[in-house]
């Protein structure tokens, strides 16, 4: 059991990776690739159509929640993982970006690639609007700050005719086509495809803004903010720097949900999907991009593939979480492990 806990699957897997050549590295991620791209196919042949939940098919599973909960949990990963600070609102800039495009698809005729950017920017404000006040504290009082701008947003949702009140936006439009592709119901590979170059191009973002100096300023920061301050870093613009750049991700995905389900309402934006979201970046390893991917996939495919089990598949689920968090306390792909060996040096 202890040595299950001090495993780290991605230590492990970075050894394997630096063994390779680059011919063999290169041959792995083009299968991987390929593998990626077929999924929306897997259930399709017979021994693997178990993979379809009882409720909706495997196609449509893989775009929300699984593919909408890998780009939000990347998103929040950057201000839980990377920063260290605890919002417990993630969902309202969600919620944003869908009210963006069921709002200016429906009354405006505009459609998503031309919202995107919109939904990105209005999202990218509030998370400036939220960050100025809320930031200058921390610990639970910040995460208490985060839980009510998110339900403030649900509210104001629900009292403002624009949104629909209550009884939300439906008739909202599909994506037109791109490079002959649909994104209709009859075609929900498509969505996959497009949702997976979104979660490529934020898994690049990420990484580039990691081995620069807003990551190393939010490592120092998730380490000890008072000694980062002590050493010349400049706090409080980064934490903004990742609550925008979070909220930006956030934004992307509330377009491409309400693009995919044709309706939404403020049901769809409450706090608990900001629960499960910070649950799949604590589940898969905080601040570890392929963890938290896969604490997405399994948190957002296993309700669904369970439902079956009716409300005994929440008493299912939570027993999941509470036995994986005691084997692995930092998550299924914790961070690289790096404080050890360096007070092992300094030791010497």
């Amino acid at each position: 059991m202890a040595n299950l806990t001090r495993f780290n699957l991605r230590d492990k897997g970075a050894e394997i990776w630096a063994g390779w050549s680059r011919p063999v590295r290169t041959v792995f991620v083009l299968a991987f690739i390929v593998l990626i791209g077929l999924m929306p196919f897997a259930a399709s042949w017979g021994p693997t159509s178990f993979l379809n939940t009882p409720i909706t098919s495997f196609q449509n599973v893989l775009v929300y929640p699984v593919g909408m909960f890998i780009m939000m949990a990347l998103g929040l990963n950057i201000v839980v993982g990377k920063s260290g600070l605890l919002d417990l609102g993630y969902v309202a800039f969600f919620a944003i970006g869908a009210y963006t495009q069921g709002i200016l698809s429906t009354l405006y005729g505009w459609n998503t690639w031309e919202i995107m950017p919109f939904g990105i920017g209005f999202a990218m404000v509030a998370g400036v609007i939220l960050g100025l006040p809320a930031l200058r504290l921390r610990g639970d009082y910040l995460a208490i700050i985060t839980l009510g701008f998110g339900e403030i947003i649900r509210i104001v949702a629900i009292n403002l005719s624009i949104t629909g009140g209550p009884n939300g936006i439906p008739g909202i439009p599909n994506p037109p086509s791109i490079f002959g592709l649909k994104f209709d119901l009859m075609h929900p590979q498509n969505y996959f495809w497009l949702v997976v170059v979104m979660i490529l191009l934020v898994v690049w973002m990420v990484r580039r803004f990691t081995v620069r100096r807003p990551g190393r300023a939010w490592e120092a920061i998730r380490q000890d903010e008072d000694a980062a301050e002590l050493m010349g870093v400049p706090t409080f613009k980064y934490k903004i720097w990742a609550f925008v750049l979070g909220a930006s991700v956030g934004g992307a995905a509330g377009v491409l949900y309400a693009s995919k389900t044709l309706f939404i309402s403020p049901d769809n934006f409450t706090l608990q999907v900001s629960i499960l979201i910070l649950a799949c970046v604590v589940f898969g390893g905080m601040g570890n991009i392929w963890g938290v991917i896969l604490g997405a996939v399994i948190l957002g495919y296993l309700p669904d593939r369970i439902r079956f089990l009716s409300d005994a598949r929440l008493l299912v689920f939570g027993a999941v979480l509470v036995i994986m968090m005691n084997l692995r306390p930092d998550g299924l792909l914790p961070r690289k492990k790096r404080e050890k060996p360096l007070r092992a040096k300094a030791a010497e």
